[in-house]
């Protein structure tokens, strides 16, 4: 894999693997739903086949190893961080780097996507460095079951899920005591609302550990889903205890294919999602209202296709606010950052949802936890 294109090859997988459903339903192709589901049945495995989170090897990331871990990378230009001795643990679910059409889980042994998984956990929970990492290895849904509603998707995204609370529950032994901080984008994200949902909810001692969990890149009802997730929705900057959740697009925004999809489905209250109730906190203010400009922003990662530093580290490149419950982008000068060609259709920035605030989500994970303490 060419180490020079490190961030694009991240943005183009999952730019494959998430904007497909948006895809099928803004061009109406039931051919590509057909091509892209996986040829054979789901086939739930044997019990106890699943992976022992005891063992080192079934982690993409842990505290403290040597080497260091594919989340103690640090992109050009960025400053050391301001609280020392990693007080927190930070749990990160990666989005879907499994790409064929095989099978709808996939193994552990395959190399290819662990590895894509790994650069995801480079790119994305390096941004919670300053604590302590922990990032799973679980045999994830493959693209076809986000392109489907039937048993066979289902199945794959509860097998999915099994593996990630059999981890968290390793994860939590590890880190019995202190602040934890969630992170999950895309089908990670998916999966962390249900262990909040299932998890945290359920148990009052490990939400009030809970520093913030941050839900990116996936639809998150504050009326039909979050009285269920066990945390309220973040409202101001350096609010512990919180949930934040963004989807980023630029304008024009197109969000007609999303909201199709989204509108009338039954969230976790028992209640129907709306447009309306969509979640959004702004990662550069931390707050559901008001506009960020973009001299406010912390840093962007901008990739670089010379060393396998990958990125830098740029300031005052991107705005945000949160509107219609979609975060709406702005840039310096009206000039898109130099990101790569990966932005959806619709001028959905999916893709980037992380990367254009990586300084900002750093630093947003530092107050609340020093509100937290």
């Amino acid at each position: 894999m060419c180490a020079r294109r490190f961030l694009m090859v991240i943005f183009v997988l999952t730019l494959l693997v998430v904007a497909g459903a948006f895809a099928v339903f803004q061009y109406g192709s039931e051919v590509l739903v057909k091509q892209a589901l996986p040829s054979v049945p789901f086939e739930a495995p044997k019990n106890d086949t699943g992976p022992d989170y005891v063992r080192v090897e079934n982690w993409l990331n842990l505290p403290d190893t040597v080497p260091p871990g594919p989340a103690d990378w640090s992109p050009q230009g960025a400053t050391p961080d301001r609280l020392l001795g990693r007080e927190a643990a930070t749990f990160y679910i990666h989005p879907t780097t499994y790409l064929e059409k095989d099978r709808w889980n996939a193994p552990l042994g395959d190399k290819e996507s662990q590895d894509r998984a790994a650069l995801f956990v480079r790119s994305q929970a390096s941004a919670f460095q300053f604590s302590r990492v922990y990032a799973p290895k679980y045999r994830q849904a493959a693209f076809g079951a986000f392109l489907d509603t039937g048993k066979d998707a289902q199945g794959a995204l509860d097998l999915a899920y099994q593996d990630v609370a059999r981890a968290f529950d390793r994860f939590l032994v590890q880190e019995p005591k202190g602040p934890i901080i969630l992170v999950g984008h895309s089908q990670g994200a998916l999966h962390l609302t249900r262990l909040l949902r299932e998890r945290v909810a359920t148990n009052p001692a490990l939400a009030k550990r809970v520093v913030a969990a941050y839900v990116v890149g996936w639809p998150v009802s504050k009326a039909a889903d979050v009285p269920a997730m066990g945390l309220p929705a973040c409202e101001r900057r350096a609010q512990p205890g919180c949930i934040l959740s963004w989807m980023s697009f630029g304008e024009p925004a197109n969000i007609d294919p999303f909201v199709h999809v989204y509108d009338g489905t039954t969230g976790f209250t028992g209640a129907k999602r709306q447009r309306g109730d969509l979640l959004c906190v702004n990662p550069i203010s931390g707050q559901q209202t008001g506009k960020a400009t973009s001299s406010a922003n912390a840093g962007t990662l901008v990739p670089t296709d010379d060393t396998l530093a990958d990125a830098t580290l740029q300031k005052g490149l991107v705005g945000a606010e949160c509107r219609g419950g979609f975060l709406s982008l702005s840039f310096a000068d009206d000039k898109p950052p130099a990101l790569g060609p990966y932005v959806l259709p619709g001028n959905n920035y999916h893709v980037y949802d992380m990367a254009l605030f990586w300084a900002d989500i750093r630093r947003d994970a530092e107050e609340r936890l020093a509100a937290w303490r």
